[in-house]
């Protein structure tokens, strides 16, 4: 137990320790040389002869129009957000009216800047970092909740996967039969603790990483991907992604037996961050 729980430990009902939010980078690593981006696009159109800005162009054009297509033919909206739109808070607002239980249920788009291919004479390959369209997945996974996937639509398109470490808990919890009460981010009442810390602990375990890589997979190719090249097209050019870590948080949670008890206590420790702040500014 650390200092601060068993200063406050007559307070609480128990706490537990949780991976909060993890984001991963999705890359093809072969697309991302000159020369092995000229491999691949060999491999999924047979030559040199169509490696041009206008063929990369029609490839983006392509992405946006089999999207929106989908989109409209699913009933899944897509929401073109302005610049400095909270996106998450978007797609919070609609996670909370939707009826949809799996898969995808709403795609935002944006612009970011990514690394894109530039082709100048005799072929040559210049890598650029434009801002250019990037399509927010979001989708509702049996295992996960709510996950993000954010990809660019231009080749080699890169992409990153966003998950929530409370939002696996949550699920986990609901299958063990563990009953909560969850506001936002935040479980404010939990019947069996070291239960669900038990739970939690398991995104800390070897085995997590394989469980990422899974729902990585699951959703990709098949919910993101599909659109910018089809299956045939994924297979005959072996585009594959590889993941890494980009961004992990991990939290330790305490459970206080009254709510009013926890805001005082929080509330004094950041009266104190205070204080010992002024006293720096002074000196």
């Amino acid at each position: 137990m650390d200092g601060l729980s068993e200063l406050y430990q007559e307070l609480l009902s128990g706490s537990y320790d949780c991976v909060d939010r993890i984001v991963l980078n999705a890359y093809f690593g072969l697309a991302h040389s000159p020369g092995g981006f000229r491999v691949w696009w060999r491999a999924l159109t047979g030559s040199d002869e169509t490696l041009d800005n206008a063929h990369l162009m029609r490839l983006a054009g392509r992405f946006s129009r089999r999207v929106r297509g989908y989109a409209k033919a699913h009933d899944i909206p897509v929401v073109d957000c302005t610049a400095g739109q909270r996106k998450h808070d978007v797609a919070d607002d609609y996670l909370a009216r939707t009826t949809v239980t799996e898969g995808l249920f709403l795609v935002l788009v944006g612009r970011a800047q990514a690394p894109v291919w530039h082709v100048g004479a005799n072929y040559h390959l210049e890598k650029k970092t434009p801002y250019v369209t990037h399509y927010s997945f979001h989708i509702l996974d049996r295992d996960r909740g709510h996950v993000t996937i954010k990809i660019s639509g231009h080749p080699p398109f890169p992409a990153q996967v966003m998950l929530n470490g409370h939002e696996y808990v949550a699920c986990q919890a609901r299958k063990a039969g563990i009953v909560f009460i969850k506001e936002g981010n935040c479980f404010t009442a939990i019947t069996d603790t070291p239960g669900f810390a038990g739970i939690a602990a398991t995104l800390s375990e070897q085995r997590a990483v394989g469980r990422l890589s899974e729902v990585c997979e699951r959703w990709i190719y098949r919910c993101c991907l599909c659109f910018a090249l089809d299956f045939e097209e994924q297979k005959r050019s072996g585009f594959r992604y590889h993941f890494s870590n980009y961004q992990m948080e991990y939290s330790r949670n305490l459970i206080f037996l009254v709510g009013g008890r926890m805001e005082q206590v929080f509330q004094a420790l950041i009266d104190r961050s205070r204080s010992r702040s002024r006293d720096l500014r002074m000196i």
